[in-house]
């Protein structure tokens, strides 16, 4: 099955932003569409963004997508980041952008365009030193931009498990929280931080906890540890409503599971449908567990898995 990888650069990760769910979701799937179309970003070329593409990635209604999408692209025109750099003289340069420089519609084919504005295109394009990669089924079922920016930000340490202590102010900041919004830190952890945990633990491929630090009596930042879940644990968390007919259906089995339910399945009778000529229970056993490798053989076998105790949770 084909894995569509979001790829952006840690300058952006830390950016200092705020948009709402759907206008990230948009410019993940215009990343997408760049990545997987080998047609690039670049600051003169529209990416096109299908309504049906939304709707398939985030089950939503198609009527529902087009217009989410037309609203996400009014106001991600008028949106601005922030980022730093260093300059040739070693100082840091603080940099304002404008998201896009041109959205477009197309009412009758149900597609929005964008074109990235000329500064966010590196940003997202360049893959040097540092960059966070992540499969975009990871955030499908976030339904708080909150908890995507956390994913975000939580995965560009995935190779030590934990972040650094954030100041609170810098980490509002970075998870898109306005200076007027949940001053009161309890109002914070409560609407914002603690529901952010609590869907990136559920839906995503990390569980996450975070721990609060203090300057005196004073709350002053935030640090985080997660862990990377266990195979049929993601499975089951980046798509919880996941029905065994559905095409993209498929539980990786270890080589042991594999072999030992081929072993069983080769004694089904209503698997003889499957056996070629005369071979033996072992010879069809071996190609079974070959078979299982295949996502369209695995659904296909699927029914007679449960029955012999093969177990998806």
């Amino acid at each position: 099955m084909k894995k569509e990888l979001v790829v952006k650069d840690n300058a952006l990760i830390n950016a200092s932003y705020n948009l709402d769910l759907v206008e990230q979701r948009l410019i993940l799937l215009a990343i997408v569409e760049a990545r997987e179309s080998g047609k690039g970003i670049n600051a003169n070329d529209p990416l096109a963004i299908h309504a049906e593409s939304y709707m398939n990635q985030f089950s939503v209604h198609r009527n529902a997508s087009y217009k989410a999408l037309k609203i996400a692209c009014d106001n991600l025109f008028a949106r601005q980041f922030s980022y730093q750099e260093l300059n040739e003289r070693g100082n840091i340069e603080n940099i304002k952008s404008r998201w896009v420089s041109e959205i477009r519609y197309i009412e009758n084919e149900a597609i929005v365009k964008i074109i990235f504005a000329p500064a966010i295109i590196p940003l997202i394009t360049r893959l040097e030193k540092h960059f966070t990669s992540y499969e975009l089924k990871q955030v499908s079922h976030l339904k708080s931009p909150y908890a995507v920016r956390l994913y975000e930000i939580l995965i560009a340490w995935r190779s030590t498990g934990k972040t650094p202590i954030i100041n609170i102010a810098d980490f509002r900041q970075r998870i898109g929280v306005l200076n007027t919004e949940y001053k009161l830190v309890a109002d914070f952890k409560k609407r914002v931080l603690e529901p952010a945990i609590k869907q990136v633990s559920e839906y995503t491929d990390i569980k996450a906890t975070y721990q609060q630090h203090k300057t005196g009596r004073t709350i002053s930042g935030f640090s985080f540890k997660f862990k990377q879940k266990p195979q049929l644990e993601i499975e089951k968390s980046v798509n919880p409503k996941r029905d065994p007919n559905t095409p993209d259906f498929f539980i990786e089995m270890t080589d042991a599971q594999r072999y030992l339910f081929a072993n069983k399945l080769s004694e089904i009778p209503e698997m003889s449908q499957y056996s070629e000529g005369a071979e033996s229970y072992s010879q069809f056993s071996a190609r079974i567990a070959d078979m299982l490798l295949q996502p369209e053989k695995f659904r296909a076998f699927y029914p007679y898995l449960k029955r012999i105790g093969f177990q998806s949770n």
